[in-house]
């Protein structure tokens, strides 16, 4: 199959390498932190929970991501496969972000994905929890961007 703008491989049926790839391109695309380019990922009418928000097509996204990211400064994120089927990723994640105030926070979390035939995530669901901590505390240190290749991955951070 041919890449078009609305293909977004690797396509399902998932294997652990492929599933893993994917993960890895999620987690690159959200530290760059551009909201639109995030929202191609996903399906014109994709459906969301985030918290107690539930966002539902690209644009709806691409608003709820603004929005996030002006709140949460200085965002880095760590993803990490947890298994996979056919079409179908779960995932765990940590990210470290601080407030206008200058509190950091570790958010650690869950999301269960799932993807049409095009590779474009047709639902998201995800279940987070904010830990505050201190500066010192911070875990996730590389400049701003994609995680370098040989930044430890949460399992390897004891997380």
């Amino acid at each position: 199959m041919s890449t078009t703008p609305e293909t977004r491989p690797p396509l399902p049926p998932f294997t652990r390498e492929t599933a893993a790839q994917k993960v890895r391109m999620a987690e690159n695309a959200w530290n760059i932190g551009d909201p639109e380019r995030v929202a191609l990922a996903y399906s014109v009418d994709s459906q969301w929970r985030n918290r107690a928000e539930f966002p539902q097509g690209r644009a709806e996204i691409i608003e709820f991501l603004r929005r996030k990211w002006a709140k949460e400064l200085d965002y880095r994120l760590i993803k990490e496969l947890w298994a996979y089927t056919d079409n179908h990723i779960a995932v765990r994640f940590a990210y470290e972000w601080h407030d206008a105030q200058g509190q950091w926070y570790r958010s650690y979390g869950n999301e269960n994905w799932e993807f049409d035939g095009l590779g474009l995530m047709q639902r998201r669901y995800a279940s987070i929890n904010d830990l505050p901590i201190a500066e010192s505390a911070r875990k996730f240190d590389w400049p701003k961007g994609i995680r370098p290749d040989d930044y430890p991955s949460l399992s390897e951070l004891g997380l």
